[in-house]
């Protein structure tokens, strides 16, 4: 099973043309970018486990059915009467999206860290807003550390929201302190160019593989022995939005190290060039799908079949 940890909220994206005040009409979705990455893993087919705090309120309950209707198992999931964090979303010319949060006294910020994940957990998946905003980033990063070191596969996706980090030095440095216990280290460019450093130093902190996202351009990896780094390019679509095209990313590199049974930090280090252009080409095509339709709408198993 793969669990995936963070935050669950929903998305109010632009609607088309407001009323007369000049406003944009702007429409729910669900969201948050591990609710997404949940999702994406259960229509791909992978057994996955969302591990969150979500609302009691309406919103609440419309999360958890997109992830029962997923097939995404939700028993770790905690409840609380806070409300659902809203994420205001505003889409470029390109398709590409910015955020503003509405997260004062939500429900997945009073995250708890629970007791160990069920034996039959393969892999930990966590990233986004749920690793910034305490109290319960310190719950998540907690659950990082010590899943890690029970010898959990851990995924991290840092993808910054630059407008909920009051201080970027002291997040780079927890984000350094994190990569002793990652895995594989997925971010986007943007990402990185915001963090400073680079692949290999990442790499030589902890990581066994680091995949960066390229957006149209593509993917590309770099290993800890350097045999496997290699590139893909994206795949050609009229974009809509790219709202949850990064957490499809993550899905699908998961779902696919699992059926190369490669869910360890020594499997990932040891898999072939041609195995890892195999994993980032089904990333970028999973990836294109969801850039295809508006908002966070990752494919099904079938969509990518062939």
């Amino acid at each position: 099973m793969i669990v995936v940890a963070g935050e669950a909220l929903i998305d109010l994206v632009p609607g088309g043309p407001g009323g007369d005040d000049g406003l944009p009409a702007l429409l729910p979705r669900l969201g948050g970018g591990p609710y997404n990455t949940a999702v994406a893993l259960g229509r791909l087919g992978a057994k996955a486990a969302f591990c969150s705090r979500v609302s009691a309120d309406g919103f609440g309950e419309a999360l958890l059915g997109g992830l029962r209707t997923a097939g995404v198992d939700v028993s770790l999931v905690q409840r609380g009467p806070e409300p659902t964090t809203l994420a205001v979303a505003a889409v470029g010319a390109d398709g590409s999206a910015g955020y503003g949060f509405y997260a004062g006294g939500t429900a997945d910020r009073l995250f708890e860290l629970p007791g160990p994940l069920p034996d039959t957990t393969r892999a930990l998946c966590l990233g986004t807003c749920s690793l910034v905003l305490e109290p319960g980033a310190s719950a998540y990063e907690a659950l990082l550390r010590r899943e890690s070191g029970r010898g959990v596969f851990t995924l991290l996706d840092p993808n910054i929201r630059p407008g909920l980090i009051p201080d970027a030095p002291a997040y780079r440095a927890r984000f350094r302190s994190w990569l002793p216990y990652v895995s594989l280290l997925k971010l986007s460019a943007e990402d990185a160019a915001w963090l400073g450093g680079s692949p290999r130093e990442w790499l030589a902190a902890g990581p066994s593989a680091v995949v960066v996202t390229h957006g149209a351009q593509g993917l590309s990896v770099h290993t800890r022995d350097g045999d496997a780094t290699c590139a893909v390019p994206g795949e050609s679509v009229e974009v809509v939005d790219t709202i949850g095209a990064g957490d499809t990313v993550n899905a699908a590199l998961l779902h696919r190290l699992s059926e190369y049974g490669a869910l360890s930090g020594e499997e990932v280090a040891a898999l072939p060039e041609p195995a890892w252009r195999a994993i980032l080409a089904y990333a970028a095509r999973a990836a294109a799908v969801t850039c295809s339709r508006g908002g966070a709408q990752p494919p099904y198993a079938a969509e990518l079949a062939g």
